[in-house]
């Protein structure tokens, strides 16, 4: 069923929600990277990989951790903490749905700077590039409490959805999870804000 159908009828919405580890910032070591699987809210299962800090390789290592494995056919949606991990290593988000075959959604907490984000990325090379790629997913949108862009659906649908993929607050449960597990990983223990 699709995600309009699923809306529709009140089914679950099964989704995975990437988030990347805090890291050092200019440290060639790379970023761990969380992918978590909820029905809805209720936790199912992860997948694990890394990326390069402000690299180029994160939209090849998310369509290697679900392509051809098994909770790949199962999703509805594909979120992400934002449009880049790993500092700017930035998601081509209109390839990633065409390869997952999925809608992709690159959710944030509120809606960016655009001026210092394009100053920040000044200092990495091909900025230009990686800024071409940021509006490559198209227009942010505002749907109180969430900012997001939207590849693969419409935005209303989008805007439906991401309220029942959230327990409490802004931010949707598998992305919290993720946080919250990478966090773990890298520093002993979560963090307080997910």
């Amino acid at each position: 069923m699709d995600l309009e159908g699923l809306l529709r009828n009140n089914r679950t919405i099964r989704v995975i929600g990437f988030d990347d580890a805090p890291f050092v910032r200019r440290s060639p070591a790379p970023v761990p990277v969380a992918g978590v699987v909820c029905a809805g809210t209720r936790f199912e299962g992860m997948v694990w990989g890394e990326i390069q800090p402000d690299g180029w390789d994160a939209t090849e290592e998310l369509c290697r951790l679900l392509i051809g494995r098994k909770f790949l056919p199962q999703l509805h949606l594909v979120l992400l903490d934002g449009i880049s991990l790993g500092g700017f290593n930035v998601i081509d988000l209109p390839v990633l749905a065409e390869r997952l075959g999925k809608p992709c959604v690159a959710v944030m907490r509120r809606q960016p700077d655009l001026l210092a984000v394009k100053h920040a990325m000044q200092r990495l090379p091909e900025a230009d590039r990686r800024l071409e790629m940021m509006q490559k997913a198209g227009c942010i949108y505002a749907r109180s409490p969430f900012y997001f862009q939207v590849c693969g659906a419409p935005p209303e649908l989008i805007a439906q959805a991401l309220p029942r993929l959230s327990d409490r607050g802004h931010v949707p449960e598998a992305l919290r999870i993720a946080h919250l597990i990478t966090a773990a990983v890298v520093k002993g223990e979560s963090g307080r804000q997910a």
